[in-house]
């Protein structure tokens, strides 16, 4: 019988498809994710299920939509009780561990802004449809790391054996990351303040220059605790899925060392500016009109208009991050081959969700579901099929679950939405001819008065979205504009299309229907 393969699945945060060398960015140094794609299948046409953290997460874990699994934006959670992909690997016989970031619940400790609870002054005996008790976790609350000595967290954690947790972005991460590096050094609050920052010429929002060591900023961490983990897992026979989930290069931009000032902002091209869209949507003008009266974000996680140079200040610092990623995935590999488990090991390499990074003036992530945004990498390194091939295959967050399920040769559970790639890898692109791409806001922004939902139908030659209650659309014609410059909804040209398109994505909504659990008996 032939060893079941191992699995290391490599996720950064906030990391769009197109900065990478082997997917074509000219200025940033990532050779060993370029190997990775050299000896594998680097997927050209992959989109997230949702384009913000903690729903693309929970997507990426059970392979199916935000809409079904209930961690519809972030703040929610992914209730109790919930399978994941892991919960069968684990069933089945794997060892598995999760280093990094995990974002399945909450880790602010931070009440929501926009929470009634009461309705024309009547208190709400039961305040929630479902019963809250699925609803409430605190395990990645910061109150659950106050100490020095380690939290463990409880296990299995979403089918994780083995935790090392890190929350939050930056050089100023909590968890276990931080409870670590308490006990790593004494002195450890004086990198945190402000006065400590060291000196620079950046004038970026959120650019700060930490005097955080390599070694101790948290890429370094998971790194090393992803290197100790293979080292520890080799000496079993079992085999293994190890989640190494980096949280850069998120926001704020602060890469430490030498990789603040590997790259300058004058490496930087401004391709896209917001002039270049010649009909923006009325929540994308509101953020031009605050821009040039000089408002302000609505919160640091909310996407914003910036300066020229300010933009290319963050593509630097932004490009920094995710080089340090890239040194780290170049130690995992060499301890995969120093160990012996390389020939017998898939290793991926994804990302949670992409950055507008200057497209149409834009830093961060938002409403707005443009390629920047939904378009991440995605690159499958297998002992089976090390090719270097390209696939185009239209492929999504929830794909990944079936796929690897179906490579460890394990069944996957009823209610997963998602479809194996592994025809993709070898050469088989037909997939699909259409993908649905949902986002939620939890509040009101950018001049509209209700929380915002907001779908997309992807296909190879148009980008079609709604923006629910809005008399407002987008629809984008990829093959003459790829870059969704020129906004056809409107045009009477394109009626039929936008018509067609209406009708496709009918089909993907009225699909979102969750299949599980089956029913046991006849009526």
């Amino acid at each position: 019988m032939p060893k079941r393969p191992n699995f290391v699945y490599i996720m950064t945060d906030q990391h769009r498809s197109d900065w990478l060398g082997c997917y074509g960015h000219p200025v940033v140094k990532t050779p060993n994710i370029d190997a990775l794609a050299a000896q594998g299948t680097r997927f050209d046409n992959f989109f997230v299920a949702s384009p913000v953290c903690m729903p693309n997460r929970a997507s990426f874990m059970t392979g199916r939509y935000p809409s079904v699994h209930g961690l519809r934006y972030n703040g929610c959670v992914l209730p109790k009780g919930t399978n994941t992909f892991v919960d069968v690997l684990a069933a089945s016989g794997y060892r598995t561990a999760s280093i990094g970031k995990s974002h399945l619940e909450p880790f602010t400790g931070i009440d929501n802004m926009n929470k009634p609870d009461d309705v024309d002054g009547m208190e709400r005996p039961i305040l929630e449809a479902r019963e809250t008790g699925d609803l409430t976790q605190v395990n990645e609350e910061p109150a659950q790391f106050v100490g020095d000595e380690t939290h463990d967290l409880p296990t299995p954690y979403y089918g994780f054996q083995h935790m090392d947790l890190v929350t939050g972005h930056g050089h100023r991460c909590g968890g276990q990351y931080a409870q670590w590096l308490r006990r790593e050094r004494d002195d450890w609050a004086e990198f945190f303040k402000p006065e400590n920052e060291l000196s620079h010429n950046y004038t970026c929002p959120q650019a700060f220059r930490t005097p955080l060591p390599e070694d101790l900023y948290p890429t370094g961490w998971v790194g090393a605790r992803a290197v100790d983990y293979l080292n520890t897992a080799a000496g079993s026979d079992d085999p293994f899925f190890a989640y190494v989930s980096f949280p850069d290069p998120h926001h704020p931009f602060n890469p430490p060392g030498k990789y603040w000032d590997m790259y300058s902002p004058d490496q930087f091209d401004v391709p896209l500016p917001y002039s270049a869209h010649e009909n923006p949507i009325p929540p994308m003008a509101w953020l031009e009109e605050a821009f040039n009266s000089e408002g302000k974000s609505i919160t640091p996680q909310t996407a914003f208009r910036v300066s020229d140079q300010h933009i290319k200040e963050a593509m630097a610092l932004t490009a920094g991050m995710i080089t340090m990623i890239d040194d780290q995935v170049g130690k995992i590999v060499e301890t995969l081959k120093a160990n012996g488990q390389f020939e017998n090991t898939v290793i991926c390499f994804n990302s949670d969700h992409g950055d507008y990074l200057g497209d149409f003036g834009l830093l961060l992530k938002g409403m707005f579901p443009s390629r920047a945004t939904t378009q991440v990498p995605m690159i499958w390194s297998d002992p089976e099929t090390r090719s270097g091939r390209v696939s185009n295959a239209l492929s999504s967050t929830v794909d990944i679950a079936p796929t690897i399920l179906e490579r460890a040769g394990v069944a996957p559970y009823r209610g997963m939405q998602g479809k194996s790639l592994l025809g993709a890898l070898g050469g088989y692109d037909d997939l699909r001819d259409d993908l649905l791409i949902e986002y939620n806001e939890g509040m009101p922004k950018f001049g509209l008065d209700a929380p915002v939902r907001v779908r997309s139908l992807r296909t190879n030659d148009w980008r079609f979205t709604i923006y629910a209650g809005q008399p407002f659309g987008e629809l984008y014609d990829l093959n003459t504009d790829p870059n969704e410059t020129r906004n056809l909804w409107d045009d009477a040209e394109y009626s039929g299309i936008r018509g067609d398109l209406a009708l496709r994505m009918n089909h993907q909504l009225t699909q979102q229907m969750d299949e599980s659990p089956r029913a046991l008996r006849l009526a």
